[in-house]
């Protein structure tokens, strides 16, 4: 059972949409440490709520 008060992880594939950029762009922003992740015992990356909005706020940030 999942828990609802737990955020809900997502994918470089969500994030991709969100950012309008390819997943594999996603993914190599994490491994350069310009947004936070989490990875699964798979080796699959997975991004938290809270990280997605930092880096919203940095971009943001970037281009005023």
């Amino acid at each position: 059972m999942v828990r609802a008060d737990l955020p809900k992880l997502m994918t470089p594939e969500d994030l991709a949409k969100i950012f309008r950029v390819h997943p594999k762009t996603v993914t190599r922003w994490a491994k350069a440490g310009r947004i936070g992740s989490i990875k699964t015992p798979g080796g699959h990356r997975r991004f938290s709520p809270e990280d997605v909005k930092e880096a919203l706020d940095a971009l943001a940030g970037e281009s005023g």
